[in-house]
Parts: structure tokens; C-alpha cells; sequence
């Protein structure tokens, strides 16, 4: 897709997350629309290799959203691409529905399940030492948020995969500064992502998380970082696109007033 086809593709997953948050009153809002130029680039950008209908595939790369707060964010993608019927989303954590507000593996191209956090990073290194052990060519790409990385077994996870020299496997922290209980670098300091993911032997980088300029090619780095793991610190605002939920960790898992609602769906080019 074309820069401006993906800047569309970003406001129309906007739009479906909110609206189907919006008919249930559930969901978590601003984790899922900080990652959301994240995920737009890796399945709308040629960068995963995926295919409509096929998430059983052998050969298809792996996503796998580590934060499960943000599962949500992947659904209306997989519908697009016809893993199941978009009906679906309106059934949205509905008890008859596929969808919960935390992934599991019954929904078509889920990779990888998240409610504790600081799992992701060790499911995709064992589908990369996987794909190694077995010649397969495909790649592993996996999101996790900046809280989850206080997480010890994001860091067992780093060392494991830098020591396997798995350079088919990608991690793209999602670095939005903040969690449910605050700032990150005021409740844990966390420093510089990128010369800590560097310390443990993996290529990395920083990017603006909303710039598909700078996605792209930090994207297309994988299998070219001389045999390291790559790390991609994308700098996020928590909540893009709703203003009065950018950057204020009380809309982690809060819904607007109805007046809000009216407002957010205005920001977002929602059609009454």
C-alpha cells in the first residue's frame, strides 16, 4: 500500500475499534490505538507475510500482540482478512461470541494468548528457533508495551533469543510512557529501551510509532542485523486520535460519557 492508503487503513481501524468498543462498553481504548500504526504497517504494509484466508498457513509469519490489554486491536484486522466473519464484531465479549476482551487461541490467526503479561517475547522466540530448526523461512513479529517490559521474563526471553542469534524474530516495544497505574518512568524507570534492548545483544533502534516513514524501514530491517534479534522502540501517545484520552493513563480501561462518545466520534470521522 501507498503511505496515504496506509494513513486511511490507520483511521478506519481507529474507527472499528471504537465502535465496536462502543456497542459493548468494553474494551481498552487508548492501549489499542497507540500500536495501531504498528499493526496497520505490519499487515497492511508488505511487511508480514500473511495470507487472506489462510491463517492456518505453515509459511505465514507470526504477530503476536504480547500487551492483552490491547488484544482487541487485532480483530477487525483478522476479519479484513477473512480469517472469520466480520458479524463477529459486533459480538464483541458477548457470551455466545468469539471475541473476548483478551485473546485466545479459538480466533483465527491469534498466535499468541496474553493475560498475565511478559509471555510474547518467549512465544515468538520458540516460533523462531522453530522456523530455524525446521528451514522455514518465515518471520516472527511481537508488540509488547512498555509497562510489560518490567516484566522479568521479557528479559530472560531477550537474552535466550540474542544467545540463538534468532534474527528472524522482531520485537516492537510500544513505548506509549505510560501504564494503568501511571508513568512508567515515575513508577519504574525503565531509561533508554534502546540501548537497554542493545546491552542484551540485540539490534535496536528508536522510531516514531505513528510515522509510517519511519516504520517501514525499521520494519524491513529483519533478517539484515548481522545474526541479532531486532528491537524496535516505537515512541507512541497512549490514546492517538481521541484527545481527551492521548496521554492519560485514567482512560486505561474507562469508557466516555455519551457526550464524549459524540466527541470521539467526531475526532475520529465516525458518521452519525
Amino acid at each position: 500500500m501507498a503511505l496515504n492508503d496506509l494513513e486511511s487503513k490507520a483511521r478506519w481501524l481507529r474507527q472499528e475499534l471504537f465502535k465496536m468498543a462502543m456497542r459493548q462498553r468494553k474494551g481498552h481504548i487508548p492501549s489499542s490505538f497507540s500500536c495501531i500504526e504498528i499493526l496497520i504497517a505490519l499487515y497492511y504494509g508488505g511487511i508480514a507475510r500473511i495470507t487472506r484466508g489462510q491463517p492456518e498457513d505453515p509459511n505465514r509469519d507470526r504477530v503476536i500482540v504480547s500487551k492483552g490489554h490491547a488484544a482487541m486491536s487485532q480483530y477487525p484486522i483478522l476479519a479484513d482478512y477473512d480469517f472469520f466473519p466480520e458479524k463477529e464484531l459486533e459480538r464483541f465479549t458477548q457470551k455466545d461470541g468469539l471475541l473476548g476482551m483478551y485473546a485466545d487461541f479459538r480466533i483465527p490467526g491469534i498466535e499468541g494468548i496474553s493475560g498475565s503479561l511478559g509471555h510474547g517475547i518467549g512465544m515468538g522466540a520458540g516460533f523462531a528457533m522453530a522456523a530455524r530448526q525446521d528451514n522455514n523461512l518465515y518471520n516472527t513479529f511481537v508488540i509488547v508495551g512498555d509497562g510489560e517490559c518490567y516484566e522479568g521474563s521479557i528479559w530472560e526471553s531477550a537474552l535466550f533469543a540474542a544467545h540463538r542469534k534468532l534474527d528472524n524474530l522482531v520485537v516492537i516495544v510500544d513505548r506509549n510512557e505510560l501504564c494503568i497505574m501511571g508513568k512508567t518512568e515515575e513508577l519504574l524507570e525503565l531509561g533508554d529501551l534502546e540501548d537497554k534492548w542493545r546491552s542484551f545483544g540485540w539490534h535496536s533502534c528508536s522510531i516514531d510509532g505513528h510515522s509510517f516513514d519511519e516504520l517501514m524501514p525499521a520494519l524491513n530491517l529483519v533478517g539484515k542485523t548481522d545474526r541479532k534479534p531486532l528491537a524496535i522502540i516505537a515512541n507512541t501517545v497512549k490514546g492517538k486520535g481521541i484527545s481527551f484520552m492521548e496521554g492519560r493513563s485514567e482512560w486505561h480501561n474507562h469508557m466516555p460519557s455519551d457526550k464524549q462518545i459524540i466527541e470521539a466520534s467526531i475526532q475520529l470521522g465516525i458518521e452519525s
